[in-house]
């Protein structure tokens, strides 16, 4: 594996202490604000909102600056009236921990804080920061209280306790209930709460409410309302990815008319609601399940073909080519292929935060939920049966795992684009580490994977894949490869594990002749047709595939052994 290099403790200087300081992503290091520079970012807000408020603009605070609130605060200063002017003026707010108050800085100079590969990201943030001037971020809660419209994008997550088993585990919406109670301490009573945020269905009733109901109260305004709304995202990393924010169709809800009226209102002026209209539901736990039935159904179809893959295999069948068949069909035209594990991040958990809410919020005791779960723990695990065919191919090559050096293709969870949460490709690479392999990793589209480089504290301390999987603590040297040839040269396995563009159409020879000899080939998306199967088992290579049971005819074909 390629090695970070470090510089000789001759050449290293002075710097602020740990504690003190937030590293981005590029290492760079920025001081955490002391307690003088809350009063004065808040008068540099205040200033700030005076001014947009004499404009005529709405001031809207969005909770969190991450991958999807950092576009969604983009989207929304983006906005314009119908005079063509800005309507809108926004302040992401980040909390200044060590872990993100670099977001802070990044956003203030025009620069995205997330990694995105739709270049409209990068465009549109620094257009709103440095030339329209409605966007900027802050660190302090203040701001609250200046705020027309609050809008909440606190992650809110599933923790498996056992891997494959979804429902030992849990919702974990503490960060979500102490950014509400915050808000409830600090907003106007006028002030419409967004929770955009995928949550527990009923969350925004049976918690965010309450919360905020009782700090109305503590604050000597029981008799007003909260104005609290729901609407979640259906955000899709990769090319498109402000478009699947401001130019899709939106589902949303309210506690109360009034909240409805607002959300209504809002999403209007900020989206493309002409194109792509508002569906409006009675309550927020409808639009929260909304979500959750939604992603896992598509969880569900991926699980159910994950069993007929096996059977594919196991019976000279090319699922590949079944699915092409079927999909002439209109009413099955999205008939999914599952890959070595479904990944992002919503799919692999949702279901789950449905599982808690049922018991832990609704109060329920029985299990109503089979399917729901076991989609999640299918998929979840589907990797684990990439490292089998790994296995049987080097078998068949006369080699083990544990002597092997493996080169992975694709990391990212789905094709042409630069996003590992959840990917199918890091539990192969677990399990092939677990298994004695040696493991290289090339994805045109990552510099790095970070559940690998920091995984004793990403996603979060405690909760990495790795405690699932033994002889892990090598792989916090993995490093992405930036050329393919590097990646293959040596390979005793090559595992073709994403759909990326650039992977369709690589030459079999060309493949042999980087990694210097025949190589077990896995193909875990239906990436090679069978012309390329067929050179490369004249190469002398061995093939195996997730659903791809009639590479053995092929096999037997190109080594004079089909049966006559």
């Amino acid at each position: 594996m390629p090695r970070s290099k470090t510089k000789p403790a001759s050449q290293t200087k002075t710097e602020p202490s740990p504690a003190l300081v937030s590293v981005c992503p590029n290492n760079a290091k920025f001081p955490l604000p002391s307690e003088a520079d809350y009063a004065k970012e808040f008068k540099r807000l205040q200033r700030a909102v005076g001014q947009q408020r004499r404009m005529g603009r709405e001031i809207v605070v969005v909770m969190g600056v991450g991958f999807v609130g950092a576009v969604m605060a983009g989207v929304v200063a983006d906005a314009v009236d119908a005079q063509g002017q800005p309507s809108k003026f926004v302040i992401g707010m980040q909390r200044p921990s060590r872990r993100s108050f670099w977001k802070i800085a990044y956003l203030n100079r025009g620069v995205a804080p997330v990694e995105a590969d739709d270049p409209e990201v990068a465009r549109m943030i620094r257009r709103c920061v440095l030339e329209k001037k409605t966007l900027t971020a802050t660190f302090t809660y203040d701001v609250l209280a200046l705020a027309d419209v609050v809008v909440v994008d606190v992650q809110c997550d599933y923790h498996k306790d056992t891997f494959g088993n979804v429902r030992q585990g849990r919702a974990d919406i503490q960060a979500l209930e102490e950014c509400l109670k915050i808000i409830g301490e600090k907003i106007g009573p006028d002030c419409m709460v967004l929770i955009e945020t995928t949550v527990p269905p009923g969350t925004t009733e049976y918690v965010a409410y309450p919360i905020v109901k009782k700090e109305f109260e503590r604050r000597g305004l029981g008799d007003r309302e909260p104005l609290l709304a729901h609407s979640f995202e259906r955000v899709m990393p990769g090319r498109n990815y402000v478009a699947s924010i401001r130019d899709f169709w939106r589902v949303c809800s309210g506690v109360n008319p009034e909240a409805r009226k607002r959300v209504v209102a809002f999403l209007s002026e900020v989206l493309n609601v002409e194109k792509f209209p508002l569906t409006v539901l009675d309550r927020p736990l409808e639009s929260e399940t909304c979500k959750i039935v939604e992603n896992s159904y598509r969880a569900a179809i991926l699980a159910f073909m994950h069993e007929w893959s096996v059977f594919a295999e196991r019976n000279g069948v090319d699922i590949v080519k079944v699915l092409k068949a079927i999909k002439v069909r209109p009413t099955h035209s999205n008939i999914m292929f599952p890959g070595p594990g479904i990944g992002g991040y919503c799919l692999p958990k949702d279901g789950g935060l449905g599982l808690w809410s049922y018991h832990t919020l609704m109060g329920f005791n029985d299990e109503i939920f089979k399917i729901t779960p076991a989609a999640i723990d299918i998929n979840d695990t589907r990797g684990m049966h990439v490292a089998q065919l790994v296995r049987d191919a080097l078998r068949n090559m006369g080699k083990i795992v544990a002597a092997s050096r493996v080169a992975l293709l694709g990391a990212s969870y789905r094709e042409d684009v630069g996003d590992t949460r959840y990917s199918g490709s890091e539990v192969v690479v677990r399990k092939l580490a677990e298994m004695g392999a040696d493991v290289e990793v090339y994805d045109p589209y990552l510099k790095h994977w970070w559940e690998f480089e920091k995984q004793d504290t990403y996603p979060a301390p405690g909760h990495s894949l790795s405690r699932f999987f033994r002889n892990q603590h090598r792989l916090q040297e993995l490093r992405m490869h930036r050329e393919m040839a590097t990646t293959l040269m040596g390979a005793d396995a090559v595992v073709f594990a994403v759909r990326h563009e650039v992977f369709l159409s690589i030459d079999p020879d060309a493949v042999v002749k980087m990694a210097g000899k025949p190589v077990a080939v896995v193909d875990c998306f239906g990436i090679l047709d069978d012309d390329q199967i067929r050179r490369y088992f004249e190469l002398g290579c061995e093939v195996k595939g997730l659903g791809r049971g009639h590479v053995k005819r092929i096999k037997d074909e190109v080594r004079g052994n089909s049966p006559r």
